[in-house]
């Protein structure tokens, strides 16, 4: 049940009453509770008996754990069975690859391994195969009583929001365990916590010190939650809508193929896949923050203009902020983090940003995006830190130098394989360093010049030509029309890319300048804010949408 869909409109014109007319009563969280599994549930049933087992299980371990002596034994024990469940689900089939493919080089005497590979595979094939028969013979006894619903049979395919959920109970048993919160006796407010359906599946990742909190206290839903809420909808809706599907029409046509494109496609798809990802990530967030508070609940900024990051470490602080912050507390701090010494420090950042890659997916595309993000970081760890950095080199020279890392970085993100990602950096490395040849060619000519009167001489020829050309091409385009300028100016792209998805990429990147520099005041005019309001609610309205496409982080 995506957002920017009739069916959660649908859905959430029943939920959104009920829950104003229960809202402070016994009904509350039962109701909630409903909805959120009716929202889980309509991807796939079969999926809630995850979500109900995580829940349950968390719950009694923080219960046991409070009243026994031995609170490690029950730390590691859900620990194990949360990540248990991730594991099995995310990583079984790029496990079970790997090591068919590691015996397939390996002597047939090696009969050791046999065992361990009929193991892993039968496993998997059980589970997968036996999901599957249980789903048909529920399906059968539907059939007789004359139910018109069947269940959907599992696939290989990630259930929705799990790594999201586990992460959400994980915080909450290692915050109970430290004494950062207070054990919660309400197993139905527990129970909405974890499954609240606003942000599910795809974050952001609440802590109970938050989330918890406020379905404890009452609170009345005022006027301005209301508006806030639906402000924040609506700017969600047209990122998704207008910008991030808009972008996935020419990126997943390069990126489906990167081989039948040459560098300028590629890179031109790179960027556009830059945005598109913030675009669709945050606009999800966006709409859950805004579904959250007309519904009287504040969840936490998950993006903040990221790609106005002037390092690394402040894009990791504006990115993804739940996920970036849960890694920080319970993978970087509990392995030492900046103490014990540089050594040790830089180690930690490592490890903490390969096992945020494999969070990502189960794949060696996103293990090495992992691995680039952690050079990255302590590659630029000390030079950020420095004073020359921080007060000589111009704020906009740092923030283009940050994008362009983060976006070459990204090429391995979305990159279906190692090798597809390899074929783009390549082909864009050959084209950069064609360029720089010639440019190097073309300074070296001045170098090796005999005259200032023969540097002057080659200056004026060539500036001549080029003005010559300059010349005919606008005379040419002045001739057609401002589509079929665009169409020719671009043909060096194949695809072309869309004029108006730069245009607009262009118009956010200009807001968020303005909303971080010292005339950020102009934006808080009110007419200015209902000038944008009106934009976007007319563009999203009249903006020919196809199919509704789902959110790129649905999959991790």
């Amino acid at each position: 049940m995506l957002f920017h869909t009739w069916t959660f409109a649908i859905f959430f014109a029943i939920v959104y009453p009920v829950y104003r007319l229960t809202k402070g009563t016994r009904l509350e969280l039962p109701w909630l509770l409903a909805a959120s599994y009716v929202f889980y549930g309509w991807w796939n049933p079969l999926y809630l008996i995850l979500i109900a087992y995580g829940t349950i299980m968390d719950y009694w371990i923080v219960v046991r754990m409070e009243k026994s002596r031995r609170k490690k034994w029950w730390i590691a024990l859900s620990v194990v069975s949360n990540l248990g469940l991730l594991g099995f689900f995310k990583y079984a089939g790029f496990v079970a690859t790997n090591l068919n493919w590691l015996l397939a080089h390996l002597s047939i005497g090696d009969v050791l391994w046999i065992p361990l590979s009929v193991v892993g595979n039968l496993g998997l094939l059980g589970f997968f195969k036996h999901a599957g028969f249980v789903a048909a013979n529920l399906n059968g006894l539907f059939a007789h009583p004359g139910i018109g619903y069947a269940l959907p049979k599992p696939d290989i395919l990630l259930p929705v929001g799990i790594s999201f959920f586990t992460f959400q109970s994980m915080s909450y048993i290692i915050d109970c365990y430290r004494g950062h919160v207070k054990r919660e006796h309400s197993f139905l407010r527990y129970a909405v916590y974890v499954s609240l359906f606003t942000q599910l599946v795809a974050g952001p990742i609440e802590r109970a010190s938050n989330l918890l909190r406020q379905l404890r206290e009452e609170h009345r839903i005022a006027r301005g939650d209301v508006s806030d809420g639906l402000s924040l909808f609506v700017v969600g809706l047209f990122k998704k809508v207008a910008l991030a599907d808009y972008l996935a029409l020419y990126v997943d046509k390069v990126y489906g193929a990167p081989g039948n494109f040459e560098a300028p496609a590629l890179a031109l798809a790179t960027f556009a896949f830059a945005w598109q990802i913030y675009f669709d990530f945050s606009g999800y967030t966006d709409m859950a923050r805004g579904i959250a508070r007309m519904m009287g609940l504040k969840l936490m900024l998950n993006f903040n203009n990221p790609y106005l990051a002037d390092s690394l470490g402040d894009f990791w602080q504006r990115w993804h902020i739940s996920l970036s912050t849960w890694f920080k507390d319970y993978v970087y701090i509990p392995m030492g983090g900046n103490r014990g010494g540089a050594l040790l420090t830089y180690r930690n950042m490592v490890l903490t940003m390969v096992i945020s890659g494999l969070w990502h997916g189960a794949a060696w595309t996103f293990l090495i995006w992992g691995v680039l993000h952690a050079a990255g970081r302590v590659l630029t760890r000390e030079l950020e830190r420095s004073r020359f950095y921080r007060e000589r080199v111009p704020r906009p020279v740092k923030q283009l130098g940050v994008f362009a890392f983060v976006t070459f970085a990204w090429i391995f993100f979305r990159a279906q394989s190692a090798g597809d990602a390899w074929l783009i950096v390549s082909r864009i490395a050959t084209s950069a360093w064609a360029f720089v040849t010639f440019a190097w060619t073309f300074a070296w000519t001045f170098f090796r010049a005999q005259s200032v009167g023969d540097a002057w001489l080659i200056v004026s020829r060539i500036a001549t030509s080029a003005w010559a050309f300059v010349t005919f091409a606008w005379t040419f385009f002045r001739t057609l029309s401002v589509g079929d300028a665009w169409r020719i100016a671009t043909s060096w792209a194949d695809p072309p890319f869309p004029m108006l998805a730069l245009g607009m990429v262009l118009a956010v990147w200009g807001y968020q300048c303005l909303y971080e520099s010292k005339a950020r005041t102009v934006l808080e005019w009110a007419p200015v804010r209902v000038s944008l309001a009106v934009v976007l609610v007319v563009y999203v309205a009249t903006f020919p949408a196809g199919a509704a496409q789902k959110f790129i982080y649905f999959q991790f």
